[in-house]
């Protein structure tokens, strides 16, 4: 079989949330409330696309905030702390996830064009079974329903930048070849699940976590600035390992017929 079988979709920042925004405040507030302890918005960042769990560790071991916490502390943050975190993480998280189920403008049109060419639309996502229960049904409403989809603490080998939530959605869809699958994600770890399955990878660049804005503070911004932006987004994503690179989900119908043509010409990722 030489086509397409199915696209592996990224949640937050590739198909619903613009910016990538859920998520990132409330690692901001858990850390607050659960201890009183400061992070920015860019540190938050930082290990966006991880489970949210290892979000927390890997945030904790960011050289900065490490130094901060043990200042603040006296000590190395330890997993019990990150146990307490995530534990105030996740009900803040589930409070506000439906209220960033919105599709980001142009994808639902990309993705009707795709169940058209008799592609299938997998999911997985960096947010826990618990979260998405939330915004799946969120997300339904307003017009967004994946074949399948893959929360980071379904599986028992873990998730990103592992393979492993992508090949649960071969399995599910009964794709025939990793190689007729494209992963598109907002984040390097999801980059790289994608490429640890096998699978050609297109990275979000604007939409998604590495620019960070809303769909208002994009469209402020000059357009020079928005240049400048947007490459070093593209490049970042590159770099990272992704085969393509395109501004939104929405602007991806070229990026998938290349990829066709290419399946087609028996190439593989």
């Amino acid at each position: 079989m030489r086509k397409i079988e199915a696209l592996i979709l990224d949640w937050a920042g590739t198909v619903v949330d613009f910016g990538s925004v859920a998520p990132t405040s409330i690692f901001v507030k858990a850390f607050k409330q659960a201890f009183d302890f400061d992070v920015s918005i860019d540190e938050a960042r930082a290990p966006m696309g991880l489970g949210k769990w290892d979000h927390i560790k890997t945030l904790s071991q960011l050289p900065a905030v490490s130094a901060r916490w043990q200042a603040q502390f006296g000590s190395a943050m330890d997993d019990s702390v990150v146990d307490e975190i995530y534990a105030t993480f996740m009900p803040m998280q589930k409070a506000i996830v439906a209220e960033f189920s919105t599709p980001i403008p142009g994808v639902l049109d990309c993705l009707n064009w795709v169940r058209e060419q008799g592609i299938k639309i997998g999911s997985c996502s960096g947010y826990p079974r618990e979260v998405m229960e939330v915004l799946v049904i969120a997300a339904t409403s307003k017009g967004y329903t994946p074949d399948c989809w893959v929360a980071s603490d379904d599986l028992a080998a873990g998730s990103r930048p592992g393979p492993w939530m992508a090949l649960q959605n071969v399995i599910e869809l009964g794709i025939n070849d990793v190689a007729n699958c494209i992963k598109f994600d907002d984040s390097l770890p999801g980059i790289l699940e994608g490429l640890h399955a096998g699978m050609w990878t297109v990275g979000i660049a604007v939409t998604g976590n590495i620019l960070g804005l809303t769909e208002d503070e994009w469209h402020v911004l000059a357009a020079d600035k928005q240049a400048e932006l947007r490459e070093k987004a593209h490049q970042t994503l590159l770099a990272g390992g992704a085969h393509y690179v395109v501004d939104s989900l929405a602007d991806a119908i070229p990026v998938i017929q290349q990829i066709q043509a290419r399946i087609a010409g028996n190439e593989r990722p």
